[in-house]
């Protein structure tokens, strides 16, 4: 080993865009290579769990942990790096909200595997075989992680350092970040408060979003996908669900600029407790009813509500997932 810093980074729970996200910072991977050894990134290279058992506690610097807890295995690595590091960030928005797979709290793990197993026409399964967590063959017995019924984010787990949100977070986001921690491991600079969520602005995404606005009612909803809309007005007030109100800005609202409505991956704003509670406000406060029965019609219209305004939140929301 080297004199330089200790980089570990963990894709648990998640798709890994997280981890391409970090290579798509261009050359300032460079800077990661000039100051950090990585010590785990399975991704990358072929680490093992019994390197980052044997070192030291706090040996690793600056630890990326991208992707939800969803089984035994991500919580026992959580907790195994959350003892090794010195600064554990939640990277991504699985990790810091529960992301997409959060969504699976709608469920219980074992109705998820009988639709996987037993339900889906697509698979071949005529014998109804489930995944066996333990399973013993002539050369010993093999394990496989138990499914927990409730997705967590990684502060539902562990202590968390530093929340990075975004689905994958922005390159620009990223490369800020590493400077930051770079400048304060070399004790040139402070890190920010404990806790904090980095790389993001003191906005929402509306506010960076250049359309137009002109506070209009509307009396249905549409998919982006049923209609041509105005390239240049606001897509809520045309009709689209755009959870740019109710998320924190930091992406500078790149989807909302080629015509796409914003679906709340970097979390809730500021001093928001509950994102979809905050979009459901904003949607009930531009619609235009005379009646509950009128209001109720044009609710009805929204597509998946849940899926729609806990897309990437409903883990770290007030709902947290259904009654199973």
């Amino acid at each position: 080993m080297t004199d330089k810093f200790k980089f570990a980074m963990y894709w648990a729970g998640s798709c890994g865009g997280c981890e391409i996200s970090v290579l798509e910072t261009g050359t300032k991977i460079l800077d990661v290579d000039a100051n950090f050894d990585v010590v785990f990134w399975p991704a990358a290279a072929d680490f093992k769990y019994k390197d980052v058992e044997a070192y030291d506690d706090g040996f690793i610097d600056l630890c990326l942990f991208n992707g939800c807890v969803r089984n035994s295995e991500n919580e026992y690595i959580a907790k195994l790096l959350r003892q090794k590091s010195k600064v554990l960030v939640a990277f991504g928005s699985c990790a810091t909200t529960g992301g997409i797979p959060g969504l699976a709290n709608l469920a219980s793990a074992q109705e998820i595997k009988d639709l996987v197993y037993r339900d889906n026409p697509s698979l071949d399964n005529p014998d109804g075989v489930y995944p066996q967590e333990h399973y013993a063959v002539p050369e010993g017995e093999l394990d496989l992680p138990h499914m927990y019924d409730t997705v967590k984010t990684l502060a539902q787990t562990v202590d968390v350092d530093y929340f990075m949100p975004g689905c994958p977070p922005e390159s620009h986001q990223i490369a800020g970040v590493l400077d930051v921690v770079i400048t304060a491991l070399k004790g040139e600079g402070p890190l920010p408060a404990k806790g904090a969520t980095i790389g993001v602005a003191p906005k929402t995404c509306c506010d960076e979003c250049k359309r137009v606005k002109e506070e209009k009612k509307i009396s249905s909803f549409r998919r982006i996908w049923e209609f041509l809309p105005d390239p240049e007005k606001c897509l809520l007030e045309q009709g689209v669900i755009c959870m740019g109100p109710a998320t924190q800005a930091g992406c500078g609202a790149r989807c909302t600029s080629v015509g796409m409505p914003c679906r709340g991956c970097y979390g809730a704003p500021e001093g928001v407790i509950d994102q979809g509670a905050k979009m459901l406000s904003t949607v009930a406060s531009i619609v235009d009813a005379p009646t509950p029965e009128e209001i109720a019609e044009i609710a009805a219209s929204v597509p998946d509500p849940v899926g729609t305004f806990y897309r990437f939140g409903l883990a770290d929301s007030l709902l947290r997932r259904a009654k199973v």
